[in-house]
């Protein structure tokens, strides 16, 4: 369990802030920090990260204080057993995509680990390759096994598929969701992109200019749109799942989410990250594949 109860003074372009956060975060979940740019999102994981210090509170992580400003104890960074993955990848140029695991390797058993990491994001054949020679989505891929190579007990994403093209993106969220329900590691992602929070999250945590004003799923936090008889919308399929003998199928459609019945006929033609027409047949929504 992961406990958080801290304040920051912030300054944002709303103006000066006084930042409260407050939210536990369970063993092995992937929680998204949701909500618009300026709202402190990427504050916050820096402040469980120790890249910035809180003006007060706590910080406690399965039972070991990495920040407690009454007892002033404050861990470095280098103390916490997180792995951080920037937006800029932030990976050494001159340095193999090999040689970039192995320096974040603290000990030998790590070192051993580093193979297998690489096999787990499909780069091991581009282990000797320098930096510079990768595509984005290599290079996010790298930036997350770096990550990893320490075992730590949190993974900090900062929105770190936001420059990538929207195909990457999708298969780099598929692979993503893989590694961490293949590791169990909790994973806090920084995003403030509907789909991707649906397609990942366990939970969300919803922020505005400094303060988490709701913490649920995102189902529920995501209202669903209503159709009308005479309406059509196009959405992306988010995600398919049976529920026999129907099928239930998760779209975003705008800024909502639409969780709608199919046939099992229907939901064949679909796939995730897909496009469809919405509309309605009767009170019975119709999905339509677009090419």
């Amino acid at each position: 369990m992961i406990t958080v109860n801290i304040t920051k003074h912030l300054e944002s372009a709303e103006g000066a802030l006084n930042a409260v956060f407050e939210l536990e975060i369970h063993d092995g979940e992937f929680l998204t920090l949701f909500g618009p740019s300026g709202a402190g999102k990427t504050t916050l994981m820096r402040l469980i990260a120790g890249l910035e210090t809180p003006d007060s509170g706590l910080i406690e992580v399965d039972g070991e204080v990495w920040f407690d400003s009454r007892k002033k104890i404050n861990l470095p960074p280098q103390k916490r057993s997180i792995g951080f993955v920037f937006q800029d990848y932030a990976l050494f140029p001159t340095m193999s995509v090999k040689d970039n695991l192995l320096f974040a390797a603290e000990t030998v058993e790590q070192r051993r680990n580093v193979d297998e990491l690489l096999e787990l994001i499909e780069l091991a054949n581009l282990a000797h390759r320098l930096p510079s020679t990768l595509s984005g989505g290599q290079k996010q891929r790298v930036a997350l096994a770096r990550a990893l190579v320490r075992h730590p007990k949190i993974i900090l994403l900062d929105e770190p598929l936001s420059a990538l093209d929207p195909s990457m993106r999708q298969k780099l969220q598929d692979e993503l969701s893989l590694i961490h329900i293949r590791l169990g590691v909790t994973t806090l992602l920084v995003s403030h992109d509907i789909a991707e929070t649906v397609k990942l999250s366990d939970r969300l945590a919803a922020i505005e200019l400094g303060h988490i004003k709701r913490i649920c799923t995102p189902m529920e936090f995501f209202s669903p749109q209503t159709l009308s008889g005479k309406l059509q919308l196009i959405g992306e399929v988010l995600k398919i799942e049976e529920d026999f003998p129907a099928v239930i199928i998760t779209l975003l459609v705008g800024s909502s989410v639409v969780r709608t019945v199919v046939s099992a006929t229907e939901a064949s033609a679909l796939c995730i990250g897909g496009r469809a027409i919405i509309s309605s047949k009767a009170f019975n929504p119709i999905l339509i594949p677009l090419p």
